[in-house]
């Protein structure tokens, strides 16, 4: 499992970069999921923060609940790749 979670974070961005060469219309497509990526792993991750302390159950497995949640998992997994892919993206356009 670890071994694919590795492969997927360099094939993954990889295959968005090679994507983007092809069609310009893709780094539309891939910025657009980047930012409601973003507004729902922050909703999430600001919402479970708020309620922890309202119910004051400040502990860490309280916490550390919010990475059961699926929406959170894939958002933050999807982040991640494209950061990555910003990034090559960036180092290739400097080259």
């Amino acid at each position: 499992m670890k071994l694919l979670l590795v492969i997927s974070s360099i094939i993954g961005p990889a295959l968005m970069l090679y994507l983007t060469r092809k069609s310009k219309t893709f780094n539309t497509i891939f910025t657009v999921g980047a930012v409601i990526a973003a507004i729902i792993f922050g909703s999430i991750a600001s919402t479970s923060v708020y309620q922890i302390i309202i119910d004051n159950a400040v502990f860490m497995t309280a916490i550390h609940a919010i990475f059961l949640n699926p929406a959170f998992l894939i958002t933050g997994g999807y982040l991640g790749i494209f950061i990555i892919y910003r990034l090559i993206k960036l180092a290739l356009d400097e080259i």
